[in-house]
């Protein structure tokens, strides 16, 4: 019809400042603007500066300082266990004895000769040997399993060395026959050293935090608890039955 408007050339009518505002807002809170935001802004200084000055506020209020903290690096490096490859001279050492251990059970087994009785004999004397070269071999592999195995190994040597004293002052032994027993005392000295080179690499807990003064102290140093922020509370074990005294 003759005399009505003609369609925009776009799809958006002319913006103003405070519409603009509003877009520009929606637009820092990633929420939809209208159309024609970005050409009343390409024009319009006063807006341009009301942008930025909305925008840095926005990343004032979202970004803030980080609280200062001690630097716990010495603390962690001396309370970290050692590395894997530490503490292989002892069992490569132990490794050697049970391996001397087992050769040593294999010619018994194999090697008896004599009556039924000398026979049996030997066989118990060899699955023995056998056992303790299988129990280093498996804490050279394992060092965690050496603690398990001290008690048992350190008594057999206790009285094998009492009882072969008193062979051999009696003559019922030569001294290459005690030799043999070399290995299993290298062996318990050496399953001794793996064991306490396992618990040394093991390490201390880092000390429990404590908030008796308002604050967080590890290994001596102390960090003040940020404000408004709740201390933790205390675990405390209660007593049950007859130790609640």
């Amino acid at each position: 019809m003759i005399g009505n408007r003609r369609d925009p050339p776009s799809d958006y009518w002319e913006v103003k400042c405070e519409e603009c505002r509003e877009g520009l807002s929606a637009r820092l809170d990633g929420e939809d603007e209208p159309a024609g935001v970005d050409r009343h802004l390409d024009g319009c200084a006063a807006c341009r500066e009301w942008f930025a000055a909305a925008a840095g506020l926005r990343r004032a209020m979202v970004l803030r300082p980080a609280p200062a903290v001690p630097d716990l690096t010495a603390a962690i490096l001396e309370r970290t266990p050692a590395p894997s490859g530490e503490g292989w001279g002892p069992r490569i050492a132990l490794g050697l004895v049970a391996i001397g251990q087992l050769g040593l059970a294999f010619a018994q087994l194999l090697g008896t000769d004599g009556g039924h009785g000398a026979a049996h004999l030997g066989h118990e004397s060899g699955a023995w040997n056998l056992a303790v070269g299988i129990g280093l071999l498996t804490a050279v592999l394992r060092p965690k399993t050496a603690g398990g195995q001290l008690p048992l190994l350190a008594g057999f040597v206790g009285v094998l060395l009492v009882l072969s004293a008193g062979d051999l002052a009696a003559g019922q032994v030569t001294l290459a026959r005690l030799a043999t027993h070399v290995l299993v005392v290298l062996g318990l000295v050496l399953l001794w050293a793996v064991h306490r080179g396992h618990r040394d690499r093991g390490g201390a807990p880092l000390p429990a935090a404590t908030a008796d003064d308002g604050g967080t102290s590890v290994s001596g140093s102390t960090v003040d608890a940020p404000a408004g922020r709740p201390r933790p509370r205390v675990f405390r074990r209660q007593a049950h039955g007859r130790h609640a005294a």
